[in-house]
């Protein structure tokens, strides 16, 4: 209670596990005080696993415990669900959360591959939904927002999260986001940095975290002040159909049926190019490039499709994210629920973005 009186964060956690029921059997022996009522019922750790797996996003949270003084909140998760959805965005739950910076402490290899990835499918996402000029910050807020959308806990009239939360996570990261997204847009062929400021520096990304590791940087140290480094993407409609194509298998679905009835394209030609976007890699790596062809050119060139594109990924997030948050009242436990509801609509209330409080040094200023 001190600790969190104190004003500290509460800290994160999500556990891959391979086996889900042997885990919770584990933990529940050695700290029942973590779950709530489910606990007390027969084959305790059986019903803890299924009601993971089952319902929601697959993950199992367990918020407010205290480890060394310090306030946390872990998420347990089988290690096959959290590669699908890096892999397909079936849910965009775990896989929007590694599409911002976090810290691995025990490296999967599979995992690793997946969010690989992953990170790259965000990049595309972000570049079919921005013009052909952008900074890193429009880039990275952009990414760091597609699993908010649809999400519940965003909607303004609950308001149990930071309306200001993406701009917030960037601005507090950028050296973190370019860490993870510089190398991805050095290998790309259809983007740029066209900033007189970029420095020419192998791993001049990873220099650049190094420095403010530790620290909460004010943006304008850092390089390229609060908007960042500008850049700019070749709007080539053959490219953009290759990034069409190379999107997550799930998401990309929702897209090409969203685009079948705008196009009128009648079931069985649809089929065809439903089938034809299926030859995914036979390791299922999402790694050997895959070419678009006239259906995705013609999608990478419609105006509306970033319009589209959003409204796609909230209808993968919307279902995944209200059932996740329900379950997660329902394993929790009440109290701990009402707590947690509580300490984000405080949170969401008090904290100003960044952007306000730039505003408010230029006016001390």
């Amino acid at each position: 209670e001190e600790w969190q009186k104190g004003g500290a964060k509460i800290i994160d956690f999500i556990f891959g596990v391979s086996h889900t029921q042997h885990w919770h059997s584990l933990n529940l022996n050695e700290h029942p005080d973590h779950y709530s009522g489910l606990k007390y019922l027969p084959y305790s750790s059986g019903a803890v696993s299924q009601v993971q797996d089952r319902f929601g996003a697959g993950v199992y949270f367990n918020p407010f415990i205290t480890v060394n003084g310090t306030m946390i909140k872990y998420g347990v998760v089988n290690l096959d669900t959290l590669s699908r959805d890096l892999s397909e965005w079936n849910t965009l739950y775990l896989a929007g959360r590694l599409q911002k910076p976090v810290k691995i402490l025990r490296d999967d290899p599979r995992i690793r591959l997946a969010n690989q990835v992953n990170l790259i499918s965000a990049l595309r996402t972000a570049l079919l939904m921005l013009p052909e000029r952008f900074t890193e910050r429009q880039l990275y807020e952009r990414i760091a927002g597609l699993s908010y959308l649809g999400d519940p806990r965003m909607n303004p009239y609950i308001t149990s999260e930071n309306p200001n939360k993406v701009s917030n996570i960037v601005g507090a990261q950028l050296p973190g986001f370019r860490q993870l997204y510089v190398p991805l847009i050095e290998d790309l062929p259809n983007v740029t940095f066209t900033d007189a400021r970029t420095p020419h520096d192998v791993a001049w990304e990873k220099e650049d975290a190094i420095r403010h590791t530790g620290v909460n940087p004010e943006l304008k140290d850092v390089l390229g002040g609060d908007s960042g480094l500008e850049l700019s993407q070749d709007l080539d409609p053959v490219k953009r159909g290759n990034m069409v194509r190379r999107l997550p298998k799930s998401f990309r679905r929702k897209l090409y049926f969203a685009y079948k009835k705008k196009f009128g394209i009648p079931g069985s030609a649809f089929d065809e190019t439903l089938k034809a976007s299926e030859d995914e890699d036979p390791d299922d790596s999402g790694l050997r490039p895959r070419q678009g062809g006239e259906f995705e050119r013609r999608i990478a060139e419609q105006k509306d499709l970033p319009e589209v594109m959003a409204k796609c990924v909230r209808d993968t997030v919307w279902w995944p994210a209200t059932s996740q948050s329900v379950k997660s009242a329902f394993t929790a436990g009440i109290s701990r629920s009402w707590r947690y509801y509580g300490e984000k609509r405080k949170k969401g209330k008090s904290k100003p973005s960044a952007a306000s409080e730039a505003e408010e040094k230029k006016k001390e200023e």
